[in-house]
């Protein structure tokens, strides 16, 4: 019982680096859908940054806003 319990665990667990990395990649794939689009707004919240488009579509980017061991 003890083993499935732990087993379960490590599939939750997830590492900041690599879910970074695929913040970035998801990142990128949307800003590629954007090209030739005009942006009207761009707002940094909390946990996310939401971009806004001319045509009225949203994009909300996650995983950018914080580390705060990094030193600016």
């Amino acid at each position: 019982m003890n083993d499935r319990i732990e087993e379960l665990l490590h599939l939750i667990e997830v590492e900041p680096e690599a879910l970074r990395e695929a913040e970035f990649i998801q990142a990128q794939t949307i800003l590629d859908t954007m090209i030739g689009r005009t942006i009207v707004s761009a707002e940094i919240e909390e946990r996310r940054i939401v971009v806004e488009t001319s045509d009225g579509n949203k994009y909300f980017f996650y995983g950018f806003l914080g580390n705060e061991s990094e030193s600016a």
